[in-house]
């Protein structure tokens, strides 16, 4: 079973959360000291950051959101991989000239070695497992690969159940002390599994899994990003406007069907949900920034008709209600 951002396999790792704030500068500062160096372009949304870790030996495991859309830009990675799993929403890696997209609940590989720009979507969270070198390294030298490059690809899916119960192991062990009951030789057996996962599945092979596609097959033209683009500048123009699924298909320049299929690809969820989350986090940014404003008014000039149905769908997205986050927003004044 896929993992997602509300999954319980993840509840050891939200316990330790090394940081949640809406601050740009903030999170820029503590995912650059935890992951790489990069440059941070923040664009459409209210930033919503928050960072998750755990450790298994030598693997560091990572729940990462930021809330907004953003453009990240890390310097080419150096000693390490990592693996991102989109537990919500969706992204788009490109790496070396070539480029990949990742739905919700895909898997792709990032090793940059020359230029790497990531895309994040609003309400995108990703899993992502820091892997070192030296780990591959150690473990190649049992299997005698022909090389040890590995390039970014997305994970074929016929091996997402394997990937499923690899990560649900770690999460698993994560949640044991080290003094615990796991012995240290049991737990680098988990390590090199995942090692031997990657070794042994080479994403940068199409010929190892028929239609799994590396990143020099992906045409950026087929992914809908300039739809979706296109959708998220009309949505943001008229926020306060009636808009209708039609209205979202014409802007699209695509047909219904075929925006239900972008939208469900690089959000994992309809066009109106995706509308309704746009509202959502407009008020939410009106409350963080407005500590007198008015719920009611504000709900209801987005669109919100129903307040009690605004509520349960605020509670959904950001686990706290409307006067909690006003409240909040109050306190840092």
């Amino acid at each position: 079973m896929n993992l997602s951002s509300k999954s319980a396999a993840l509840s050891a790792l939200y316990e330790n959360c090394l940081f949640r704030s809406d601050s740009r500068a903030e999170a820029h500062e503590h995912v650059s000291r935890e992951l790489s160096e990069h440059v941070l372009h923040w664009k459409q949304g209210a930033p919503d950051a928050a960072l998750f870790k755990g450790e298994v030996n030598r693997l560091r495991i990572y729940a990462l959101r930021y809330g907004a859309q953003v453009e990240v830009e890390p310097r080419p990675f150096e000693g390490f991989t990592l693996l991102h799993t989109s537990l919500s929403g969706g992204a788009e890696f490109s790496c070396d000239g070539h480029t990949v997209s990742l739905a919700e609940g895909r898997t792709a590989l990032l090793a940059p070695k020359k230029k790497c720009r990531l895309r994040w979507l609003p309400g995108t969270q990703q899993l992502i497992v820091r892997i070192p070198d030296s780990l591959l390294l150690e473990t190649a030298n049992g299997l005698a690969p022909e090389n040890l490059e590995l390039s970014t690809g997305l994970l074929p899916r016929v091996l997402d159940v394997q990937w499923s119960l690899i990560t649900q192991s770690l999460l698993n062990l994560m949640s044991i002390p080290p003094d615990g009951a796991v012995s240290p030789e049991w737990r680098d057996h988990f390590e090199r599994n995942l090692a031997v996962f990657l070794l042994t599945n080479r994403l940068q092979d199409p010929a190892t899994h028929p239609g799994a596609a590396t990143v020099s097959e992906v045409d950026t033209r087929s992914t809908g990003v300039r739809e979706m683009d296109a959708v998220l500048e009309y949505i943001n123009a008229r926020l306060c406007a009636p808009i209708s699924l039609e209205d979202l298909a014409r802007a699209a320049g695509v047909s219904l069907r075929t925006l239900n299929i972008m939208c469900h690809r690089h959000y994992g969820v309809t066009p109106m949900d995706l509308l309704r989350n746009l509202r959502l986090d407009a008020v939410r940014s009106r409350l963080l920034t407005g500590v007198t404003t008015n719920i009611t008014e504000t709900a209801l000039s987005f669109g919100f008709g129903h307040l009690g149905r605004f509520s349960a769908y605020y509670f959904a997205r950001f686990n706290e209600l409307p006067r909690d986050t006003q409240r909040r927003a109050s306190l840092s004044v």
